[in-house]
């Protein structure tokens, strides 16, 4: 994305939604981000989005509106579900609205004539870790940190993790 293109991140307050929000305001973008709590909405908001909607009780199509009038120029869909259809709906209806979304989701966006509709999924592997690192302690990027535990009590931390929703990643200490 262009300095001065607009962007929704569905589902911002993720660990990839955290990054995505940081990221695109370094290249100059203006995001509307959804999350789906008070706590979630706090973060984006902190991290730097530019407008920010509830994306479980509130009115996507109406903020949106009001954040682009002519249409935002993209979403990124990381969760799923009539929300991120409401986001998509959102969209410049020019033909050069675009919209990426995660494999795997359910359900799958609708197809869209004359949008672009991107599948895109992770690279895995070392490599691809240590280059997505280094760009985020280049650009000094918050990783919002949620919980902490000793290596320890591993066990409990999966725990946490498994109980989901959380508002950043959770930091097993090896000591």
């Amino acid at each position: 994305m262009k300095a001065g293109e607009t962007l929704i991140i569905h589902g911002a307050a993720g660990a990839v939604g955290t990054l995505a929000v940081q990221f695109a305001k370094l290249r100059g973008v203006r995001v509307l981000a959804t999350a789906s709590d008070d706590a979630g909405l706090a973060l984006v908001s902190r991290l730097g989005a530019d407008a920010v909607v509830n994306g479980r009780s509130g009115d996507i199509e109406s903020a949106a509106k009001r954040f682009a009038p002519n249409g935002v120029d993209a979403v990124l869909g990381l969760a799923g579900g009539d929300p991120l259809e409401h986001c998509i709906d959102a969209l410049r209806h020019d033909g050069r609205g675009r919209v990426a979304y995660l494999y795997g989701m359910e359900p799958l966006p609708k197809p869209r004539f004359g949008l672009q509709m991107i599948l895109y999924s992770f690279v895995s592997g070392s490599g691809e870790f240590e280059r997505l690192n280094k760009a985020v302690e280049a650009a000094e990027l918050q990783v919002p940190i949620a919980a902490e535990y000793s290596l320890a009590n591993a066990a409990q931390a999966h725990k946490r993790l498994e109980a989901g929703h959380l508002l950043g990643k959770i930091v097993l200490q090896v000591q």
